[in-house]
């Protein structure tokens, strides 16, 4: 696919972990070039070099006019590139919404709040001739899939990549590692289970939390099914969502039951104590090693633990790995830091061993 030119909006949410989308779009995308990232509380430096130190010749702007003056190419779609609490439009966001279209530029968003539905922004989008795509708007129950037991007969391996939490790094583990394997022949696709998989250019997957919940367990096994079909990949790691023990959103349980995925990669923030949001109730994520364990009652294995380094110095995220690595017996890897080469020789391990008669 040619991606499309794009700018991505982030107004006052960048720099923090409410812009993961624009993070994402950010470390690339084969659907959507970006220009330019907007947010006036970080103007004037690079998004790559904010994010992770990177320099990716994407610059952080004021303004959609800004964005749009210094674009090689007219862009033709403004990403929304941030995670607003409940996924509803702020009335600064939404007023951000608009004055993108009334530039000429499409609006594609994930949130949960649909940008088609609201009057002002559907007016301004019919007389700028230009496209609002909600992205979890869900499709027509006469479309989705029920469960069927198809995948049972599935013979290509399964990875999820679950996290300890919500927006630990899951998706950025899946979409380096499944890069990593395919740049050494393992042929292997990324099931994606998020709006942001899809604006990265993701092929098979579907938006979760936009499917009624009879219907998960199907659209994931559709998904896996229509991968293996088409492309017939050695290996599919499939994207988590949350945490299997996320008060405020348990999740993963159907990637590891109807998705059939008898390997885990368990990504983790060690500097987090309480779930996210969940810090005023006191639910404390639980121990790695109890984490673990829950996960092989499912029939599942996890084959190596990766590591988000919020809130550590690089010298204790260091030691924490170490630590790690120890207590549990099984590698223990910072991605961002040291890259994901480590986890080739365990995936591997996994395809010969899935394979087995």
């Amino acid at each position: 696919m040619r991606p499309s030119p794009a700018i991505v909006l982030a107004h006052h949410y960048y720099c923090s972990d409410n812009g993961k989308t624009a993070h994402g779009l950010v470390r690339g995308s084969e659907r959507f070039r970006v220009y330019a990232v907007v947010d006036p509380d970080c103007a004037g430096h690079d998004a790559g070099e904010l994010l992770d130190g990177v320099h990716r010749g994407i610059p952080v702007v004021a303004s959609t006019s800004a964005a749009l003056a210094i674009a090689p190419e007219p862009p033709r779609h403004a990403l929304v590139g941030v995670a607003t609490h409940g996924g509803y439009f702020t009335p600064k966001l939404r007023a951000y919404l608009l004055e993108a279209i009334q530039h000429g530029l499409g609006i594609v968003n994930g949130l949960h709040e649909y940008a088609a539905d609201d009057p002002e922004l559907a007016a301004a989008a019919q007389e700028q001739v230009v496209e609002l795509i909600d992205l979890r708007r869900p499709k027509p129950k006469s479309e989705l899939r029920f469960w069927s037991g198809a995948i049972t007969t599935l013979t290509i391996p399964r990875i999820a990549v679950l996290g300890t939490d919500c927006a630990v790094g899951k998706r950025t583990t899946t979409r380096l590692l499944t890069q990593a394997l395919n740049a050494i022949g393992i042929k292997t696709e990324m099931i994606y289970t998020g709006q942001t998989g899809w604006l990265q250019g993701g092929q098979y997957g579907f938006v979760l939390d936009s499917v009624v919940n009879d219907y998960v367990s199907g659209e994931l096994e559709q998904a896996l099914l229509t991968c293996a079909q088409q492309v017939a990949p050695d290996l599919m790691l499939i994207e988590g969502q949350s945490a299997l023990r996320n008060p405020s959103g348990p999740c993963g349980a159907e990637l590891l039951i109807s998705g059939g995925a008898r390997g885990v990669i368990l990504q983790h923030a060690p500097a987090r104590q309480f779930f996210d949001g969940c810090e005023h109730l006191g639910y404390r994520i639980p121990p790695l090693a109890d984490e673990i364990r829950l996960i092989a009652m499912y029939g599942s294995r996890v084959l190596a633990v990766t590591l988000n380094g919020q809130g550590l110095s690089a010298e204790a995220l260091a030691a924490e790995r170490e630590r790690l690595e120890i207590e549990l017996g099984i590698p223990v890897i910072r991605p961002l830091t040291d890259g994901v080469e480590r986890l080739i020789p365990v995936v591997r391990d996994f395809i010969r061993s899935e394979h087995k008669p």
